[in-house]
């Protein structure tokens, strides 16, 4: 099932913390953010997981699409 999650207007670490949670329960998430640190905290904090993520900028926001990798 995938998630959107819209976290615009959210600072550092409501974000992040938002993220954490939802990734327990879903194995692809999207994420709009609009601040470089909470773009740059999660795409850390889900690489540091073994998630897969992808960064499309959108002007001042920023569209996370975040998916876990099929393990064999």
């Amino acid at each position: 099932m995938e998630k959107v999650l819209d976290l615009r207007g959210l600072s550092c670490p409501i974000p992040l913390i938002r993220t954490k949670d939802s990734l327990t329960v879903c194995d692809s998430l999207t994420v709009l953010v609009d601040e470089m640190p909470a773009k740059e905290n999660i795409i850390k904090y889900v690489k540091s997981q073994g998630w897969q993520t992808e960064c499309i900028n959108k002007g001042r926001e920023f569209e996370l699409k975040i998916r876990k990798i099929n393990s064999l």
